[in-house]
């Protein structure tokens, strides 16, 4: 595991733990955040966290699949639990001088596999 790693899974450890100043430790002052679906910017680590401190019904479960990647980007692949509701996440993490400078999420629920392309797919999940 490396230092981004190490960095990455402290953050997610700390944002799904409650613990919102031990999930903001790893940010950048100008820190950015982007949640493209939304539309939405956090800039700032101070901003990012308030969102964590003020999320309603406490963070997400997450579970880190895996970590890709190499120079000063990583993509973290995340199942993500609300409540009942399973949701898939990838978040692009990029550093800058040992600290998260951006990250870029992306959320998806599952859905069923068509039928129409059965005979060329493995179901995996």
């Amino acid at each position: 595991m490396d230092a981004y790693e190490t960095i990455i899974r402290h953050h997610v450890d700390r944002l799904v733990a409650g613990d919102a100043a031990g999930a903001t430790e790893g940010l950048a002052d100008d820190f950015v955040q982007d949640w493209p679906q939304s539309g939405e910017r956090l800039h700032g680590r101070q901003a990012c966290f308030m969102v964590y401190s003020n999320y309603p019904g406490g963070p997400p479960a997450a579970t880190i699949r895996r970590i890709l990647g190499e120079g000063d980007v990583r993509v973290a692949e995340l199942d993500l639990r609300y409540g009942d509701t399973l949701a898939f996440g990838v978040s692009v993490f990029e550093f800058r001088d040992g600290r998260i400078a951006h990250e870029t999420d992306w959320f998806g629920e599952p859905f069923p596999a068509p039928t129409w392309r059965s005979e060329w797919v493995e179901v995996i999940g």
